[in-house]
């Protein structure tokens, strides 16, 4: 629990006390493998913290489901569109490994951030990572090199070849699966 709530305050930037106050008021949840936390076409207003685990959230379209996130351990997890405007999903969150989490309803969060000034903070820094995050993604879609996609992301979650196929990394890097079979190929040959 502590290494949680440390990777909490420091991705968050919020004090020990606030993510604290926070867990206080949060239901822990436990989650099976392939469980959809957010089903596209419902609403879930509801704010996830990841305790353990590895979760992505998708679209699918045309047949073909293209990955657009991963949290791990320490990490928020929620449909936007649910959680800001109480609307249809237009994406999937889904487990890829048996999960822990802590979860809240918006309202309850609401009412949260009302009473305290850290908390109210805290919430805006789950939206500013959230913008961050996505266009990470999608500059990184035009990155010339999948293979410097690749490592970046194995350097900054390594737990994802453990529990996430590879069929997902790949779309989440734009590429077919036979471009990071190479890939993967290519570096186990030269090392780099």
């Amino acid at each position: 629990m502590r290494t949680f709530i440390e990777k909490l305050c420091d991705r968050y930037k919020v004090s020990e006390t606030d993510v604290q106050s926070l867990l206080n008021c949060m239901e822990e949840v436990h989650f099976k493998k392939r469980d959809l936390i957010v089903r596209e076409g419902t609403k879930n207003c509801n704010l996830y913290f990841i305790k353990t685990g590895i979760w992505r959230a998708y679209y699918h379209k045309d047949g073909v489901d293209t990955t657009i996130w991963f949290a791990s351990d320490g990490e928020a997890a929620f449909s936007v569109w649910g959680y800001v405007d109480n609307a249809y999903s237009l994406i999937n969150i889904e487990v890829m490994c048996d999960s822990v989490a802590y979860c809240i309803s918006r309202t309850a969060l609401n009412q949260l951030f009302a009473s305290s000034i850290g908390l109210a903070n805290l919430g805006l820094r789950l939206m500013d990572h959230q913008f961050l995050q996505q266009e990470n993604w999608l500059i990184s879609s035009g990155s010339p090199r999948a293979k410097e996609r690749y490592l970046t992301l194995i350097k900054e979650t390594p737990e994802l070849l453990q529990y996430v196929p590879l069929k997902h990394i790949a779309s989440y890097l734009w590429i077919t699966p036979q471009s990071l079979s190479r890939i993967r190929a290519d570096i186990a040959r030269t090392g780099t």
